[in-house]
């Protein structure tokens, strides 16, 4: 029987019996000091449910007074018995709404004995580290503070309890918290987005709470439930690569700004009219055709109208193109050349931040107001919807004008702070609290501000998604992935080879498809030298998103050979890396080479399957065992060394019921296992 198959029944009954009814609908709020632990007690003013081509659709409101209502969209998807939904609190009254607070998006408990919660951290300083908390012992909180929803804490948990578990993951790209605890029935897990809320709601004002994901599964085999969730991620939860609903397949990216001869600060600061075409032929010449040229930071004017040499940090707001660096038609000139060769180009821009901000009034039409400066950096508050479409409008124009196949985001600062000044702000004048308010305008118009951008490129034959940074992997919350997708997933992982083997071997079981850099240096934006990435690395970056980087003409030394083989051999495997994926070995930390690293991909109707192992640089074992869970007892595999072409023909008990013995001479080496069912 499938995973889904066994999940039908607990999750179907998660929908009937929790989130169609009110008296157990699991959100709670307090209201004019009132506790509200469900539905319940409120007055149902509409209700529909309608059935959808994936299951049924929920939308309902209740009434709470003659100001506040709450209305619940919710959905059911019947092939995963899957279920999520968002609360949004609305004052559809005349005068302010009584104080709102204390709001949970989810707060229920999961019934069933002995629960422990899974998940990892964040990225930054904890490098997404996995844990695990028996919560009979202790219980579990997580928070995000500064604004960027996944740097230092992660929102998805696997929480099992009982004969089975629920997957649960939090939509919300700011700050939220989570407690998990024991309780008589089980584990009650309490989650809130924008925890600060606690206002009044002006007329005709909203605010939403983030959207809460339940993904059921039957047993207590964590692979298993994290192999439903990456498939149903990507089938259910993933954007659409264009206009046509196709899924969005493995692909590569190039970029050029390591190769212009010119000092390169970060990003694509360096790159001139000039430079592109030399190291586009080159690459081309090579037989490497990347499917994307990235084409990143410092390609714009400052506000004042100057050309940027080194500070793209300092110099954002305007986006406007550099014609210094790119006269005339320059620009659109190279993207038109790289569409001829096939290759579609993508533009980095940072909206959430402005620099400047007097010569963006004088020159462009921006409102002072707008800009709120706090914790170091200068806010431009698209929670105003004024100020939203100016972003929108001048983000769209670029994209227009030089006919750009997709949209890069980054965010540079944390905005929490800014939240806390605008919410002090709106509370002395109004007399009344207003605090959260301001971080849930913000949240809500950054989700627009890339529906708008999705929406212009829909229209324009685009890219449906777009690439979702915030200093790295500060933006990978569920509802932000429904729109976007993380080139590369953590700023870290453009040095060691342990540390992205480490972050593969927990990241990749939650967000299937992302990216990393293909080379190892000692600082995250120093250039490869001498002959470049050899296996280990490239075979280490293996991923559904392949960056590569390069001095394609100024570095002699760089080994082509080398370079094609391993770009080819990831277009050989790339459809197998979005599929079931097995950690064979151990997690280890970022810093920790002592040991084997090992996982495999399966995709079971091809009958085609994946190994990876690494030897690492410390390690002093030749060998290592490891099982392959998906070895089929009663079948025969043939398995070839991509290095040697050895083949060998074993049994799946073997594999599974017993081991597989991998072994490599030298230290700091690898080997690919090509499996094949017979």
């Amino acid at each position: 029987m499938s995973r889904k198959s066994l999940a039908l029944s607990r999750g179907k009954a998660l929908f009937e019996s929790v989130l169609l009814t009110a008296d157990r609908f699991p959100v709670s709020f307090v209201y004019r000091d009132q506790s509200y632990s469900s539905l319940a007690s409120l007055t149902l003013a509409s209700r529909e449910l309608t059935e959808t081509l994936s299951g049924y659709a929920l939308n309902a409101v209740w009434q709470v007074d003659g100001e506040l209502s709450v209305r619940i969209s919710a959905s059911f998807n019947a092939e995963y018995a899957q279920s999520e939904y968002t609360v949004y609190f609305e004052n559809n009254g005349s005068s302010p709404s009584g104080i709102l607070r204390d709001v949970c998006a989810l707060n229920h408990v999961f019934e069933g004995d002995a629960p422990v919660l899974h998940g990892i951290l964040g990225d930054h300083q904890n490098y997404y580290a996995p844990y695990e908390t028996d919560l009979c012992k202790q219980d579990a909180y997580h928070e995000s503070i500064g604004g960027r929803a996944t740097h230092v804490a992660f929102p998805y948990f696997n929480l099992t309890h009982g004969e089975g578990g629920t997957l649960i993951a939090l939509g919300w790209a700011g700050t939220w918290n989570a407690l998990f605890s024991s309780a008589a029935a089980g584990a009650k897990a309490v989650i809130r987005s924008n925890p600060t809320l606690n206002a009044v709601l002006l007329p005709g004002e909203s605010v939403s709470s983030g959207l809460i994901v339940l993904l059921s599964y039957e047993g207590r085999n964590e692979t298993d439930a994290m192999n439903l969730w990456r498939e149903w991620f990507i089938r259910c939860n993933m954007p659409r690569a264009d206009r046509s609903g196709a899924g969005i397949n493995p692909f590569s990216t190039a970029f050029f700004a390591y190769d212009t001869g010119l000092p390169n600060s970060d990003g694509s600061i360096s790159e001139r009219h000039y430079t592109w075409k030399p190291s586009m032929e080159k690459l081309l010449s090579e037989g490497l055709k990347p499917d994307f040229r990235w084409f990143d930071a410092g390609w714009y004017f400052d506000p004042a109208g100057n050309t940027v040499e080194s500070d793209w940090w300092g110099t954002i707001g305007s986006w406007e193109l550099d014609t210094v660096k790119w006269p005339g038609k320059t620009f659109r000139e190279s993207v038109d050349e790289f569409h001829r060769r096939g290759i579609r180009t993508f533009v980095w821009f940072e909206p959430e931040r402005v620099t400047h901000v007097d010569d963006l009034v004088k020159n462009y039409g921006y409102k002072k107001e707008w800009a709120i400066e706090a914790g170091g950096a200068i806010t431009n508050n698209i929670g105003d919807p004024e100020c939203l479409e100016w972003t929108a409008g001048r983000v769209i124009r670029m994209l227009k004008d030089n006919d750009i196949d997709l949209y890069r985001e980054d965010n540079n600062a944390n905005h929490n702070q800014t939240w806390r000044r605008l919410d002090k702000e709106h509370t002395e004048a109004l007399g009344l609290p207003r605090y959260g308010v301001a971080e849930n305008k913000s949240i809500v118009g950054h989700y627009r501000l890339w529906d708008k951008i999705i929406d212009f490129c829909r229209a324009s034959g685009k890219c449906t998604f777009v690439d979702s940074c915030a200093s790295g992997g500060g933006r990978n919350d569920i509802e932000s992935l429904r729109r976007g997708i993380p080139f590369m997933r953590s700023d870290a992982d453009r040095t060691t080879t342990a540390l992205r083997l480490s972050m593969s071997a927990s990241f990749n079981q939650w967000i299937p498809f992302h990216g990393a850099a293909t080379k190892e240096t000692a600082g995250q934006v120093d250039p490869s030298v001498g002959a470049g990435s050899d296996g280990y690395v490239f075979r280490a970056s293996y991923l559904p998103v392949f960056n590569y980087s390069e001095a394609y003409l100024h570095n002699p030394e760089l080994d082509f050979d080398r370079m094609r083989r391993y770009v080819g051999e990831w277009e050989s495997i790339r459809h197998l890396l979005t599929r079931d994926m097995y950690v064979l070995t151990p997690w280890h930390a970022r810093d920790n080479r002592t040991g084997w690293t090992a996982f495999a991909y399966d995709a079971p109707e091809l009958r085609e399957s994946l190994l990876l192992a690494f030897r690492m640089e410390d390690c002093e074992e030749e060998r290592c065992a490891v099982r392959l869970p998906f070895a089929d007892s009663g079948a025969q595999y043939e398995l070839t060394d991509a290095d040697t072409g050895e083949v060998r023909v074993l049994g799946g008990a073997q594999l599974n019921e017993e081991a597989l013995t991998l072994s490599l001479p030298e230290k700091r080496s690898c080997m690919m296992l090509r499996i094949r069912k017979l």
